[in-house]
């Protein structure tokens, strides 16, 4: 008996694609990028103005004591005074365009996980602009004549092969924790913030998660809490290799610094106050058709400046050579 002719209704003119004209069944499941950890928003000193170019914040130094000679005239010993001018850097934006004909091919809304991903990748430049700049404010001195710190807050790995150690690791930011402790510097509000490789060999760490020792974590969770009453955080962000700028030097005449020499950067630590951020517009996506491109231009923005304040309240823990790549 000889085989039937099928007529086979998914070819293309009989072609040998024989599924060609078949639907796609669409699973309602958009698969976009994961979104990246964002930290320093709410971890630090944010300040919004209506207009302007900048802000200015005050910084006070400390009053001092001394013992009172009978007789002699009390007339006040002087209390130091100094500012940190926080500019705006200029208008950051991420954008996007979405041709008609494109929408009308597709079967599923784009525009809403656009938007959504403009407003990301906003958001992770800004935690990387924080995290530049505690660096930078880790490398200065006393912004007060005589105050805290005298040199620069600088922690250096002995070795670079320690960088996968977390007892080690751990002990560094013991470390941090004492020259937080003798600049002053208040006991809560108090972090660090790590690559994620090194934030889980510290995880791994017997000494910063055994409760017995003190430690403050869990092997089930995959986290630590505190080492030496600092919190512990990861991030992506941290700045690596030397150099890295936000935004033209030319955009604006008086913008923030976010360059430097990040080769030796494994972690940094910070208090609350250790910067400071001007905002004068918020995050905000707009969205226009434009009939003479036949599609629509997303774009996300805002307009804000960061920058160091206290350099007391900022701390680099350093590879002891350069690094070529974060490792």
């Amino acid at each position: 008996m000889a085989n039937a002719t099928a007529s086979r209704m998914g070819s293309i003119n009989g072609a040998s694609d024989k599924m060609a004209l078949f639907l796609k069944v669409f699973s309602g499941e958009v698969l976009t990028t994961f979104d990246e950890l964002n930290l320093m928003k709410p971890l630090h000193m944010t300040r919004t103005i209506a207009s302007g170019k900048s802000a200015q914040f005050p910084v006070m130094g400390t009053a001092s004591a001394e013992y009172h000679v009978p007789g002699a005239e009390i007339v006040g010993a002087e209390i130091k005074h100094a500012e940190q001018i926080v500019h705006i850097d200029g208008l950051l934006i991420s954008h996007a365009f979405v041709a008609n004909i494109d929408e009308a091919f597709n079967h599923y809304d784009v525009r809403s996980e656009y938007a959504h991903q403009l407003g990301q990748a906003l958001a992770n430049q800004f935690d990387k602009n924080c995290l530049i700049q505690i660096h930078n404010g880790g490398g200065q001195t006393t912004n007060i004549t005589g105050g805290k710190p005298s040199a620069a807050n600088q922690i250096a790995l002995a070795s670079d092969s320690d960088d996968i150690d977390g007892d080690k690791l751990a002990g560094h930011v013991f470390t941090m924790a004492r020259m937080m402790d003798q600049n002053d510097v208040p006991q809560s509000d108090r972090y660090v913030v790590f690559d994620p490789i090194q934030y889980y060999k510290i995880v791994e760490s017997t000494k910063a998660i055994n409760r017995d020792w003190g430690g403050s974590g869990s092997f089930a969770d995959g986290e630590v809490l505190r080492i030496a009453g600092i919190t512990i955080l990861k991030s992506n962000h941290l700045p690596a290799l030397s150099n890295v700028s936000s935004h033209p030097t030319n955009i604006m005449q008086n913008s923030n610094t976010y360059t430097g020499d990040f080769r030796k950067c494994l972690a940094v630590g910070f208090h609350r106050s250790a910067i400071g951020t001007v905002q004068l517009m918020g995050l905000k996506v707009e969205q226009e058709y434009d009939i003479r491109r036949q599609g629509t231009l997303m774009v996300a923005k805002f307009a804000l400046g960061t920058k160091w304040l206290r350099p007391e309240s900022c701390y680099q823990l350093n590879y002891a050579a350069n690094q070529t790549a974060r490792t």
